[in-house]
C-alpha cells in the first residue's frame, strides 16, 4: 500500500456526458486542481483506461484492464504503470449487482481485502426501474471498517463523483486504487442505469 503523503483525502471526479469517441474523466484535489486524467477510448471489447498526471497523457500513472472481454463479472486489474507492479483488483458481482450493485476489492495476489456496496437495496430498485435521478452512493470496507465513500451529484451534463478517504487516515486503502475504483464506477455503472 502507498502511504498517505502526497495525496489529499478528498478528491472530485467530473465526466462530461456528452463526449465524441470515449470518455473523459478529470480528477480534482480538494483545492479544485487537476489531480489525475483518465480518457477510455470507445468502442473496445476489452477495457483498458489509463490514469495520467495531466491531460498531455505524458506521465501515465495507472492502466486499469479487464482480464477478459465485455463481461458482467468483470475482473479490473489496477497497475502501477511506473513500477509495473499489480496495486489489485475489482470483481463486479454480476448477479448480485442487478439489484443493488456490488463489488469485490482485492489486493495483488487476488485475495479479497474489501468491498464495493451501492448504498441501500430501496434506492438501488428506484434508480433502475423508476428514476435514474436520485445519486448513487457508495461505500467502500476494507475488513471491518468504512474506509471511503462514493457519492454522486445529479447533474444532467457532468456526472460528478465526490471521492472521501477520510475515514482511512491509515491508508488501509490505497489511494491510486481508490481513485481507480470511483473511474470504474463512473464507467461501468453509468452504462446499466
Amino acid at each position: 500500500m502507498h502511504s498517505t503523503a502526497g495525496f489529499d483525502s478528498k478528491y472530485t471526479l467530473r465526466r462530461k456526458f456528452f463526449t465524441f469517441l470515449g470518455a473523459k474523466f478529470h480528477v480534482y484535489d480538494s483545492q479544485g486542481s487537476l489531480a489525475f486524467y483518465s480518457k477510455m477510448k470507445a468502442f473496445k471489447l476489452k477495457e483498458d483506461m489509463r490514469l495520467y498526471s495531466d491531460e498531455s497523457m505524458t506521465v501515465e500513472i495507472l492502466s486499469i484492464r479487464a482480464k477478459s472481454m465485455i463481461d458482467f463479472g468483470a475482473t479490473y486489474e489496477v497497475t502501477d504503470s511506473r513500477t509495473g507492479h499489480l496495486l489489485g483488483a475489482f470483481r463486479r458481482k454480476g448477479l448480485k449487482s442487478i439489484l443493488k450493485d456490488e463489488w469485490l476489492v482485492l489486493d495483488a495476489s487476488g485475495g479479497q481485502i474489501g468491498t464495493i456496496k451501492e448504498d441501500s437495496l430501496a434506492l438501488a430498485l428506484v434508480r433502475r426501474f423508476l428514476l435514474n435521478i436520485i445519486p448513487q452512493s457508495f461505500t467502500v470496507e476494507v475488513g471491518e471498517q468504512a474506509v471511503c465513500i462514493y457519492k454522486q451529484h445529479f447533474n444532467p451534463f457532468v456526472q460528478k463523483i465526490a471521492i472521501d478517504f477520510s475515514n482511512d487516515p491509515g491508508a488501509k486503502y490505497d489511494r491510486l486504487l481508490g481513485i481507480a475504483g470511483a473511474i470504474l464506477l463512473c464507467a461501468i455503472e453509468s452504462r446499466q442505469n
